[in-house]
Parts: structure tokens; C-alpha cells; sequence
């Protein structure tokens, strides 16, 4: 990639880290900058001064690959020639196409990424589209980085909740006899078995005998289970299909428990869990991490007996190098907790818990439990509805299929980069206004410069780009859209060390901004031909840089709106 050969040359002959260069908040200050602190203290000079010293000594050495070096205080800022730039990261680009910024730093390393980790029984709410679209987000980049990400879903199919919906479904008959989505339906079920069990001891006392009798795997209770979990899991399919989002593999606790549990009797034998007033637990306390219950004391099991039999299937029959749990931060230290005891296991099982913070609503904290949630279906429903009618006010005469095809892509859009905008650390305090705007930092904005990126294509016709001379590309607004073209592999290189979709949606917003830029300030199309051809040919590299990056966070990139 140009811009990354150009700094590696740059650090060569000044005796630095590529690492260290860094871009000049104002283009006026350079389009390269290297701070000079690190280099005036091994050298024992002041910064300011060293930064005089080198301008003086390397404005002639550098000739053939920056414009101009000056001395800014401690700082030496780089101009770069612009048609060299221009050349070099439009080549890249074309020479590229849906690979420009793909690259091999992850070498192959096999990780398995586990997301969208849902509860039958539950409805689905916007809190879970963050771990969905952030878990996909992340394994679509570090593919893009060389890695072999495999991504999986884990759903909790099995659980205390389950028992919960199912007693509750046999104490109202209402529910069975409801109309419309059996998702939902089942995820009003729980909301009302939760207030309904309340502090109630002979419910609660019901739901557990509830849930050995799913245990047991034999009865009406678990005939009911069975069918219950069909729509819950038909339910899910049905939003991984519209979402775009696609697993190698769905896991679940069903199928895990049976494995866990002779894994139970295994540690307690090796002296790693201990039996405690009836109950089954991990005591951790040596390591700093607490007590972890596995078996209840009525004999029920508890989540981690699942996840471990999963885990070791995992690294067993995958040979992965690391296995990644998207899971919220509250699940911190239960990973620490499941990587611990595949250490006192004897096992080298790389568990990595990536984590984000809540989605809560301006209310406050969401709870299944007490239905304080915007459900998926409705966050759905208000975002097609607030796209149909902006598609509408712009298109009046396009077809019925056709408003509702680009309808349905923006208000997906607009769900997904909601979430992918924040970084992980950040809570995302959700705003059905604020999501579904169509102007500012919003996936429509990025849309919709895609889409007058391709009408301005189409209004120049058919035009020779082969052999543009992109050497013409010398304004200054071209300067600084083709710098921030040629900026994408290292955008693409840090989010995937970082795992953090957010800066490429960032990025994408910034290339966006300079695009429109340039668009109102530099009359493409009235340019006389040769000029025009090298100008459509930065169009037509800044249509597929958006297209990449789209495609790393899951975002349909449109050529109309």
C-alpha cells in the first residue's frame, strides 16, 4: 500500500518506527507529522532544535518522496507531493478492488468468535442487536486482517428462564391461545412468569421441579419444551436471515449439558470443584477470583456446566489458538473464572472475553423481566416505517418494490451503524430519534454519499479511465480526499488490533465528509476530458474504498436513494 511503503522509507531514513508518524489535525500543518521526543531524548537535544536540524539535513535527501519538510516546534511535518500520492493510492486502489486493505497480519491464526448468545423463550430486544452486529463486525474485520475468524452463536436453550415460561404457559392458558409471532408471544410469557412468580415459594418451588422434568428429558413438559424451542430458534433464523448475519455454527446448552456434567464429576474428583451445602462450586478465592457455582443445591445445573463442555469442544475439535466470547461487561469475571479452571485442568485453553457496555433507553436500564425494552420487532417496525416515508418524499415516482427495497436497506443500516458508531467502552444510551436520522453521523449520511457517488459516475457517461493522467488531481480538496483514501489498510490494520469496529465507522464518516467537500467545492463534470477521466477515476476509487468499509461492518452500500 503507498502510504504505508511511503512512512516505512520515511522511518528507515530517519531512524524511526513507522508507528510513529502520526496525521496533522489541520491539512495546512503537513500531510504526515512525526513528534520528535522519543528521537531528541535518545540523542540527548532538545526536540525543537533536532526539529530544525533534520529539516536543514534532509530537505534534499527526501526530494523524491515529499514536497517539503518544516520544522513545527518539536514536530516535522511532511508534505507530500500530490501527484505521487495520487498515483500511488489510486493504483492501489484499482489495482485492489474488494481487497484494497485486506492483509495477512493475522497469519492465519484460527479464532472462534461466539456472539448473538440469545435465550430461547425471550423476546429479542435492541440490547441484544449491539452483541449481535458488534461480534459480527469484529470476526468480518479480522478476516479482512489475515485471521481464520469462525464465527458461532451459543443459545441458552436450557436454562432456569425456560422452566419460568413453560410454568407459566401451563398457569395461563391465554398465552397458547394468542395470535401473531410465537417469539413474542413466548417473550411476553417470561415477562408475566417473572412478576407473576414474584417471592412466591411454592412457584418458585414449581418452576424448579419444572426444570428437572425438562432435565429428565421425558414427559409433556419436555415434549412442550421441545416444541416451544422450534419457534424461538425459527424466530432467531428468521433475524440472522434479514440482518444479513450468518454463523458456521449454532451451539446449544441442550446439546452441551450431558458433556458438562461428566466434566462436573471429573473436577470434583480431581479436587477443582468442591461440594458445598448441597451445592456444587468452583472455589477460586486462591486466585483472586471468587466462588463459582456450578450445580445448585436442589441439583439443578447451572450455566457453567454447559459453557465448559463447550469450551473443550471448541479447542478439541477445532484446534483453535483463541476462542472469543462477545458477551456484555457485566460477564468479566465469570470468563476469568472459566479460563481458570481449564488452568487447574491442565488445559492451554486461550478464552479472551470481549466485552462492551450496556445498551440502556432513556428510561433507564432495559429488563426482560419487567418488559422495560424496545424489542427488536419494534425498533424494526418504527425504522422501515421513517425510511419508507423519507424514501417516499424523495422518490414519489419509483415503484412500490422498489421504495420498500431501499426502505428496508436504510433502516437496517441505520440499526447496525448505531450500534458500531460507539466504541465498545461507551454506553450507548438508545434514541429511536437520534438513530433513524437521515443527516449527520448516521449510516444514511454514508449512504446517500454513496449514492450521489454513483449518479455523478452515471452522469459522466462512459468515459476512459484506463489511462487517466492522475497526475492533473493537484487541487486541494483532491489532496485531501486522496490522503484519506490512502489511510484506509491502516484504519483496517489498527480496528482489527483493536477490535473495534467503531473506527472504521469513523473513518468511513471522515471520507465521507471530504468527499462532499470536494463535491461542492470542484465542479466534477464541467471539467474538459482529461481532467474529467482522472477525476472520475478518484470518484470511482472513493466508491470502492466505502465499499469495503461497508462491508466490514455489514452495511449494503446503495447506488440510489
Amino acid at each position: 500500500m503507498y502510504l504505508l511503503e511511503l512512512k516505512e522509507k520515511l522511518a528507515v531514513i530517519l531512524g524511526v518506527s513507522p508507528l510513529d508518524f502520526v496525521y496533522p489535525p489541520q491539512t495546512d500543518l503537513g500531510d504526515l507529522s512525526l513528534p520528535l521526543f522519543n528521537l531528541a531524548k535518545s540523542r540527548g537535544q532538545n526536540p525543537a532544535a533536532l526539529a530544525k536540524e533534520l529539516t536543514e539535513s534532509l530537505s534534499s535527501s527526501l526530494e523524491t518522496i515529499v514536497k517539503t519538510v518544516r520544522a513545527v516546534g518539536p514536530y516535522l511535518n511532511f508534505f507530500l507531493d500530490p501527484s505521487s500520492l495520487a498515483g500511488g493510492a489510486i493504483q492501489d486502489i484499482k489495482a485492489s478492488g474488494d481487497d484494497f486493505g485486506r492483509n495477512d497480519s493475522g497469519s492465519g491464526l484460527k479464532i472462534m468468535f461466539e456472539y448473538s448468545n440469545a435465550n430461547t423463550h425471550k423476546e429479542y430486544h435492541v440490547g441484544h442487536l449491539r452483541n449481535l452486529f458488534y461480534g459480527d463486525a469484529v470476526q468480518r474485520i479480522l478476516n479482512f486482517n489475515g485471521y481464520q475468524a469462525i464465527p458461532v452463536s451459543y443459545i441458552n436453550d436450557f436454562g432456569i428462564h425456560v422452566a419460568k415460561t413453560l410454568w407459566n404457559w401451563r398457569q395461563h392458558p391465554e398465552f397458547a391461545k394468542a395470535n401473531g409471532s410465537k417469539g413474542k408471544i413466548l417473550g411476553d410469557c417470561y415477562s408475566s412468569a417473572a412478576k407473576n412468580i414474584g417471592d412466591d415459594e411454592t412457584a418458585k418451588a414449581e418452576v424448579v421441579e419444572t426444570m428437572k422434568e425438562i432435565e429428565s428429558r421425558s414427559g409433556d413438559i419436555y415434549e412442550l419444551w421441545k416444541e416451544t424451542r422450534s419457534w424461538s430458534i425459527a424466530y432467531f433464523d428468521e433475524i440472522y436471515q434479514r440482518l444479513g448475519i450468518k454463523f458456521e455454527h449454532i451451539f446449544y446448552e441442550s446439546e452441551m449439558i450431558n458433556d458438562g456434567l461428566c466434566l462436573v464429576t471429573e473436577f470434583l474428583k480431581k479436587g477443582i470443584f468442591v461440594k458445598s451445602q448441597g451445592a456444587i462450586i468452583a472455589n477460586l478465592e486462591a486466585y483472586g477470583l471468587g466462588v463459582l457455582p456450578i450445580i445448585r443445591s436442589d441439583g439443578t445445573a447451572l450455566y457453567p456446566v454447559a459453557d465448559l463442555a463447550l469450551a473443550k469442544h471448541k479447542f478439541k475439535d477445532y484446534q483453535l489458538q483463541e476462542s472469543v466470547y462477545v458477551v456484555d461487561i457485566r460477564q468479566g469475571l465469570y470468563f476469568k473464572q472459566l479460563a481458570q479452571i481449564f488452568v487447574l485442568a491442565g488445559e492451554k485453553f486461550n478464552i479472551t472475553h470481549l466485552g462492551y457496555d450496556f445498551v440502556t433507553l432513556k428510561s433507564g436500564m432495559m429488563s426482560s423481566r419487567s418488559g422495560n425494552v424496545i424489542t427488536y420487532n419494534e425498533i424494526l417496525a418504527e425504522a422501515l416505517n421513517r425510511a419508507h416515508i423519507a424514501v417516499v418524499s424523495r422518490h414519489d415516482d419509483w415503484s412500490a418494490d422498489k421504495v420498500a427495497a431501499i426502505a428496508e436497506n436504510l433502516a437496517l443500516a441505520a440499526l447496525k451503524f448505531e450500534m458500531l458508531k460507539v466504541s465498545s467502552d461507551k454506553v450507548i444510551v438508545f434514541d429511536a430519534d437520534e438513530a433513524l436520522r437521515f443527516e449527520g453521523f448516521t449510516a444514511a449520511y454514508l449512504q446517500y454519499t454513496g449514492a450521489r457517488l454513483a449518479s455523478v459516475v452515471r452522469k459522466a457517461g462512459v468515459i476512459k479511465t484506463l489511462d487517466a493522467n492522475i497526475s492533473l488531481l493537484t487541487h486541494p480538496k483532491e489532496s485531501a480526499l486522496v490522503l484519506c483514501l490512502a489511510r484506509f489498510p491502516e484504519l483496517v490494520s489498527k480496528a482489527g488490533e483493536q477490535r473495534d469496529p467503531s473506527l472504521i465507522a469513523r473513518y468511513l464518516f471522515e471520507l465521507a465528509q471530504s468527499f462532499n467537500d470536494y463535491y461542492h467545492e470542484v465542479n466534477v463534470l464541467k471539467a474538459e476530458k482529461s481532467l474529467l477521466s482522472a477525476r472520475l477515476d478518484l470518484l470511482l476509487s472513493v466508491r470502492q474504498v466505502l465499499f469495503n468499509g461497508f462491508s466490514l461492518l455489514g452495511l449494503s452500500y446503495l447506488e440510489e436513494m
